[in-house]
C-alpha cells in the first residue's frame, strides 16, 4: 500500500531517439518490450505526446526547464544550457526530494549538474561548443559529425558498442543509486527521491548485441509504410535528405530491413533497462509509492517519407513514448496533445507544489489531471528546431487533430492526423481548411519574431565557434562530466569496523531477531 504520509517518488526513464510506434505498448505488430507494455497496462500511455525541438540537446533542455527552446536560446547540439536557468531538479531539491541524474543529458556548458543532487555518471556526448551550425552556410556539412547513409549502411549486429557499454553503466548505477535509498530508508530516512535513468539506445548506429538481434526475423521486419518520390517531397524535407546524403546515397531493401531489425532489437534492448530499474524499485519495496515515466526526447523516422534520425516535424521524428504508472495515476490513454514541457509542472504537482514556486515562466501545464483520467481543455503540443539543415527556424503547432508546420523559407504544411496518419497529404492549400490555415498563420506570426530569433541565432553560431576555436587552442578547461569518487570511503578501508560496514551494506537490514 502507498505510504500517505509520503510524497511519492519520481523515476524517470528516459530513451534517446525513441519513436512510440516501435514499441509494443503503442501497437507495433512484433516490437518485444514487456516492461513498457507492463507499465502502459497498469498506468496511463499519452497518444500524442512530443518533444518541443526533435534534435537532443535542445530538446533535454526543454524538457529539464519546461521551457520552449526560443525562451532559453537553446537552439541545437551546441547550445549552452546556462546555469541561470533553473530545472525541476533544483525545485524538487527545493521541495525535499534527493535527486540524481544517471545517464545522458547533454548539458552544454561548465554547468554538468543542473540542480541534480548526485550525477552518478559522465556523458556520453562532449560538453562543449563543437557541434554548432552555420546558418550563414546552411547546405555545408560538417562530415565530423553529420548524420549520413553511412551510418544506416553498418548497421547490423556486434557484441558490444560504445553505446551497450554506456548504457550498461547507466543501469548499473541507477539501481546501485536505487538500493542505496533503499538502505537510506530502512535506517529511517523518509525523503522522497527522484531519479532520472536517461539511455542512448535506440539511437543510431543501429548496431544490436546479438541476444536482441535474435529477437527477431528479417521476414517480420516492415519497410517504411511512406516514401514519397524525390521530387514530391517538400523543401525542408529535401533539405534534410541532401544534408544526410539521403538524397544521392541509394540504400537497398536489404540495408533499410537491416536498420529497422537492428532498431527494433535496440528498443528491445532499452525495455530490458526499463525492467532494471523498476527491478530495483520492487526489491527496495519503493514500486508503491513511486510515479515511473517512460519517454523519450525524440523519435526517428527510420526510412518512413525517406527520411532518418529526427530533425523534423513529421509523427515518427516529433512524437515521443510518454508512460506514467504508479499510485494515483489511472489505467487508461490520454488523447489530448502535450509535450516535454509539461513534465516540469507535472513534477511540481506530484511533489505537492505548483508552478507559483518558479522562478522563470514556463510553458507547460501539469499532465496530473490526464494521468488521473480527468478531462482536460488544453489539447496543444508546440515545437521549434533551429539546428543545421535549416537557414529559418521551423515551428509546429499540434492543436486538436491538426498539425501546422512553419518555415519561412518554405510553404506551410497542415495536416489532418485523424484522417491521414502518414501525413500524406498537405491541406495547407485546402478550401475545406482555409480557415485552419488561416487561424494558424496568423498565431505563428503573433507568436514568433522570426527576424529577432533569426539574428539571435546567429550571434550565439558565431559567438560559439569563435569560443571553440580558442578551447581547441588550449584555452580553458574541458567540461565533460566526470563523476566524483572517493575509493577511500567504499565497501571496507581499514577505519572501519567490518562488521558495521557490512551491516550497512546488506539490503534488507538483518532484523534483531535475526541475530
Amino acid at each position: 500500500m502507498t505510504n500517505p504520509t509520503r510524497r511519492p517518488n519520481i523515476v524517470v526513464i528516459m530513451a534517446d531517439q525513441l519513436a512510440p510506434h516501435f514499441t509494443g505498448a503503442y501497437g507495433h505488430k512484433v516490437a518485444k518490450t514487456p516492461h513498457m507494455d507492463a507499465l502502459a497496462a497498469r498506468g496511463m500511455r499519452f497518444d500524442a505526446a512530443y518533444c518541443n525541438s526533435p534534435l537532443c540537446a535542445p530538446s533535454r533542455f526543454a524538457f529539464m526547464s519546461g521551457q520552449l527552446i526560443s525562451r532559453i536560446a537553446a537552439y541545437d547540439n551546441a547550445s549552452e544550457f546556462r546555469a541561470s536557468v533553473p530545472t525541476f531538479a533544483h525545485y524538487l531539491q527545493m521541495l525535499g526530494y534527493r535527486t540524481c541524474l544517471s545517464g545522458k543529458m547533454h548539458f552544454v556548458g561548465p554547468d554538468q549538474k543542473h540542480g541534480f543532487q548526485d550525477r552518478v555518471t559522465t556523458d556520453i556526448y562532449p560538453a562543449d561548443f563543437a557541434w554548432t551550425p552555420d546558418w550563414e552556410a546552411p547546405d555545408e556539412r560538417i562530415d565530423k559529425w553529420y548524420h549520413n547513409m553511412q551510418t544506416v549502411k553498418e548497421s547490423g549486429v556486434a557484441v558490444a558498442t560504445f553505446q551497450t557499454d554506456y548504457d550498461d553503466e547507466v543501469s548499473f548505477a541507477a539501481r546501485r543509486w536505487l538500493i542505496d535509498r533503499g538502505r537510506d530508508r530502512a535506517a529511517g530516512g523518509e525523503n522522497p527521491f527522484c531519479l532520472v535513468a536517461s539511455f542512448i539506445h535506440p539511437h543510431d548506429p543501429y548496431v544490436a548485441k546479438p541476444e536482441w538481434w535474435d529477437l527477431y526475423s528479417d521476414e517480420e521486419i516492415e519497410m517504411p509504410a511512406f516514401v514519397p518520390a524525390l521530387a514530391d517531397q517538400d523543401p525542408f524535407s529535401r533539405r534534410l535528405m541532401d544534408g544526410i546524403e539521403a538524397s544521392y546515397v541509394p540504400l537497398t531493401d536489404e540495408e533499410i530491413r537491416r536498420a529497422r531489425r537492428a532498431y527494433l532489437a535496440n528498443v528491445s534492448y532499452f525495455d530490458s533497462k526499463v525492467g532494471e530499474v523498476v527491478r530495483a524499485l520492487e526489491e527496495t519495496g519503493e514500486i508503491v509509492n513511486t510515479i515511473v515515466i517512460v519517454t523519450a526526447d525524440h523519435g526517428d523516422m527510420l526510412g518512413e517519407r525517406g527520411l532518418w534520425y529526427k530533425m523534423n516535424f513529421f509523427e515518427h521524428s516529433a512524437r515521443v513514448p510518454l508512460i506514467m504508472a504508479g499510485p494515483d495515476i489511472a489505467q487508461g490513454t490520454a488523447q489530448n496533445a502535450c509535450s516535454l514541457v509539461d513534465l516540469l509542472p507535472t513534477f511540481l504537482e506530484i511533489a505537492g507544489s505548483d508552478t507559483g514556486i518558479v522562478g522563470e515562466p514556463v510553458d507547460g501545464r501539469s499532465l496530473m489531471p490526464l494521468a488521473r483520467g480527468d478531462t482536460d481543455t488544453m489539447d496543444e503540443a508546440i515545437g521549434e528546431y533551429c539546428a543545421e539543415m535549416t537557414p529559418f527556424p521551423v515551428l509546429m503547432i499540434r492543436r486538436g487533430t491538426l498539425k501546422y508546420i512553419h518555415c519561412d523559407a518554405d510553404p506551410p504544411q497542415l495536416y489532418d492526423l485523424a484522417l491521414d496518419a502518414l501525413e500524406q497529404v498537405n491541406l495547407a492549400d485546402d478550401p475545406t481548411y482555409a480557415s485552419h490555415a488561416t487561424a494558424f498563420a496568423t498565431e505563428v506570426a503573433a507568436r514568433w519574431d522570426f527576424p529577432t530569433l533569426r539574428e539571435n541565432i546567429i550571434a550565439t553560431q558565431k559567438s560559439r565557434r569563435a569560443l571553440h576555436a580558442a578551447m581547441g587552442a588550449g584555452s580553458g578547461e574541458h567540461w565533460d562530466y566526470n563523476p566524483p569518487r572517493d575509493a577511500s570511503q567504499e565497501y571496507v578501508r581499514n577505519h572501519m569496523d567490518w562488521t558495521e560496514a557490512a551491516a550497512r551494506y546488506r539490503f534488507p537490514p538483518l532484523k534483531e531477531t535475526d541475530t
